[in-house]
């Protein structure tokens, strides 16, 4: 990482494509982006998903670029004509968008190798706004593109991943949030208010609790804690446990 301080950053995630508000296509990157950003040190605040509608991307990437320290987007920078992100952040940004000739250099040569004709769809991928700096693709050469605080990244996971692999390394981070967890098989309900009492204690400190289910029937509650201070996280634990087991919920 490139820095790494007390400072608290912040992330969003902007999801674009019809397929995905449709239902077509069961968006899987989420839950991958939320645990990476949480592993760095980085907060994921806010997730949106908008249609590949320009007017709705250009006025999404305004907001949310300007809230948060980063703002992923995923989708829209494949070959087809619905494909609009990378103009979408250009108009954004207001800067014009052309092929970028590294890109187009790697991308003819790829496709060279591969016998396959290097069409205006598929150069269209080699397209990017200028002033953004490319995050390479080593799945299917096509790369994502980083401009300002916004992280372009392609839709398909495989592919999402190696770029979010790719720019983590530039990115700015905080510090790590910490988790514990007490799993409990009582219901969520008898557990309610050692837990507010305890989180009434240790405000500074994020507390939740979760219904579990096994074979097939509610089976229990995990209470999960988080801080990005290990002591604190240490005497909150210990906290809520004594308020348990003086309620009698721990066995």
């Amino acid at each position: 990482m490139t820095h790494q301080d007390e400072t608290i950053v912040t992330a969003a995630l902007l999801v674009i494509g019809d397929e995905i508000l449709s239902g077509r296509t069961k968006d899987k990157n989420i839950g991958t982006i939320a645990d990476h950003c949480t592993m760095i040190g980085v907060r994921l605040r806010e997730v949106r998903v908008v249609a590949d509608v320009e007017d709705e991307i250009v006025a999404a990437v305004n907001d949310l670029r300007r809230r948060y320290t980063y703002l992923f987007t995923t989708g829209g920078i494949g070959p087809t004509h619905d494909d609009i992100t990378a103009d979408s952040i250009a108009k954004a940004f207001g800067v014009p968008i052309d092929h970028h000739p590294e890109v187009k250099e790697i991308m003819l040569a790829h496709f060279a190798r591969r016998g396959v004709e290097a069409t205006p769809a598929r150069m269209r991928m080699a397209r990017i706004p200028h002033g953004a700096t490319i995050v390479p693709n080593k799945v299917s050469i096509a790369p994502g593109f980083k401009l300002d605080n916004v992280i372009v990244m392609a839709g398909i996971p495989t592919v999402m991943q190696v770029m979010l692999d790719a720019v983590t390394p530039e990115l700015k981070t905080g510090r790590k949030m910490l988790a514990v967890t007490i799993e409990l098989l009582k219901p969520e309900g008898e557990i309610a208010n050692p837990l507010e009492q305890s989180q009434k204690a240790f405000a500074d400190v994020s507390m939740g609790s979760y219904p579990f289910v096994r074979d097939g029937r509610l089976y229990g509650t995990e209470l999960v804690l988080r801080s990005t201070d290990p002591q604190r996280l240490e005497a909150a634990e210990a906290d809520l446990r004594a308020r348990l087991a003086g309620a009698g919920l721990l066995g």
